[in-house]
């Protein structure tokens, strides 16, 4: 998905099936399990689940041919002599313009290595 692109809710045309947008945001969602690289953009998509448009299926379909063009790339944790815990958090208070909602969000890493991460709105 092209990052300059700006999903809003009621863009484009109504979906006429939204109960197969919402099946493929859940398999996607559980996907992040073992894909946190698309955990940003699912977190994006599950936001237009009432009514999501033409728009945000073609951006689901774009997330699909990524995950295509990845199969058999992983993620390797390396090892390390020295254990160390580092945590992050953030938060946007009021959020974007169309909803003024806050975001918050935390990672945790152990010797280099993320173990734990999640994104509210």
């Amino acid at each position: 998905m092209d990052p300059n692109t700006k999903l809003l809710p009621k863009q484009g045309e109504s979906m006429l099936d939204p109960e197969k947008y919402r099946r493929l945001v859940g398999k996607l969602n559980y996907l992040t399990i073992t894909h946190p690289d698309i955990s940003f953009v699912v977190s994006m998509l599950s936001q237009f689940l009432n009514s999501p448009s033409e728009d945000h299926w073609n951006a689901i379909i774009c997330i699909l041919k990524y995950i295509k063009g990845s199969l058999g790339k992983g993620l390797l944790y390396g090892s390390s002599n020295h254990i160390r815990v580092v945590s992050y958090s953030d938060v946007d208070w009021v959020g974007p313009p169309s909803d003024r909602r806050s975001t918050s969000g935390y990672c945790v890493s152990i010797g280099g290595n993320l173990i734990s991460w999640k994104s509210k709105k």
